[in-house]
């Protein structure tokens, strides 16, 4: 195959397209293109010199990374065409020499450099010779855009820096009361002792959270996050923790639940639920104003009975998520108010519940509050179908 189409294996000849950013020598690409692959599909720019450090290769991520348009690229030498200097504002080419330079070296690995106007590009190099210490024929550069990196790379920053934070705070208090404790036990009367070990057992509570909140946040990121599947009556679990929060100090009229019955078979992880309706309804509680409305019913395709499902809606009546923040709310770090928290809860209820196969959507409420709606997926697990 030549380096001017490609296709996959067994495709028509209508679905050929002709490689117009590559020059015509037919050695090129020639291991691209064996392979049916185009360079265009390629998601890193891909840049390719002949032996004389003309190019001849410039594939659609090279133009987008470079903003260098391939009609001007091909045929052009490789240092007017990627002028890349490194972090110390010294030429590359100039520095690394790869057709003059040792004839032992086979590129260059990936590295930082700069292009015009001081855009961070990864570049790596690969030398191609015919023989191991020939002149260079080839010379494969690849270019990546650090902006994902970048991105990634805040990400674990502010996930660090809110760590911190939230740990320094419960961590400070319980060395406080234990050393106030071990260093004057005999000072304080039943009742203070008693209180300082109920602020000391709080706080450890709130440091076992963040540590699970974390390790959920690896789950989830990595695909690791595993669903135990059991039958659950979501009703009943929606019960207890209303319950919880009356015993907490709650009014019990300030709660509205609906449950439409008959409701479908639910098997899934009851911990994760849990963790679900605890974290929507906490937000309803702290976050919220006025009657918390709870619905449970079945939600069903109205084609197929098989992508049944039992949706949970969970409302209140206070000012609402602002549409401008409603793309944000699952993701890290958001947080609707200044009243504290970490941020992560709603991303990983957005992990759980995906999880499970099903969805969730934030909305407006029809009284002008926050609305969450998650929908599980019913039926029993495949295992128990075979």
């Amino acid at each position: 195959m030549s380096v001017g189409t490609s296709r996959a294996p067994g495709a028509p000849d209508s679905l050929r397209r002709p490689a117009a950013r590559c020059g015509p020598d037919p050695d090129a690409l020639a291991d691209v293109a064996d392979l049916g692959i185009h360079p265009d599909d390629l998601p890193d720019g891909l840049v390719v010199a002949d032996e004389s450090g003309h190019v001849i290769c410039f594939n659609a991520a090279a133009v987008r990374i470079t903003s260098v348009p391939a009609a001007e690229a091909i045929g052009a030498p490789l240092e007017s065409v990627l002028p890349l200097e490194d972090l110390e504002g010294r030429r590359w080419w100039q520095l690394t020499d790869p057709y003059g330079g040792l004839a032992t070296r086979v590129g260059q690995p990936e590295r930082n450099l700069l292009l015009p106007g001081a855009r961070e590009v990864l570049v790596s190099a690969r030398y191609v010779r015919e023989v191991p210490t020939g002149p260079v024929r080839r010379l494969v550069v690849t270019l990546r855009d650090t902006e994902a990196r970048r991105r990634t790379e805040r990400s674990h920053a502010e996930l660090i820096a809110t760590v911190a934070h939230e740990l320094r705070s419960p961590l400070t208090s319980v060395k406080g009361f234990t050393a106030t404790l071990l260093a004057k036990w005999e000072r304080f009367t039943d009742d203070q002792k008693k209180l300082m070990l109920e602020t000391v057992d709080a706080d450890a509570n709130r440091v076992t959270r963040l540590i699970a909140e974390l390790l959920d946040i690896s789950r989830i990121d990595s695909g690791r996050l595993e669903v135990r599947r059991q039958p659950v009556d979501i009703g009943a679990a929606v019960s207890r923790h209303i319950q919880a929060h009356v015993a907490s100090g709650q009014a019990a009229d300030r709660f509205l639940v609906r449950v439409e019955q008959p409701l479908p078979d639910l098997w899934a992880d009851p911990d994760k639920i849990d963790q679900v309706l605890s974290n929507l309804l906490e937000n309803a509680v702290r976050h919220g104003e006025g009657t918390v409305t709870i619905e449970v019913m079945p939600s069903a395709s109205p084609r197929e009975r098989e992508y049944a499902g039992t949706s949970v809606t969970v409302s209140d009546e206070g000012p609402g998520i602002p549409e401008e923040s409603m793309n944000r709310v699952f993701t890290r770090f958001w947080r609707g108010s200044k009243r504290g928290g970490t941020g992560l809860g709603l991303y990983i209820v957005k992990g759980i519940v995906e999880a499970h196969g099903g969805t969730i959507t934030v909305g407006r409420a029809p009284r002008g509050g926050a609305q969450f709606r998650f929908t599980l997926p019913v039926g029993a697990p495949a295992y128990l179908n075979a």
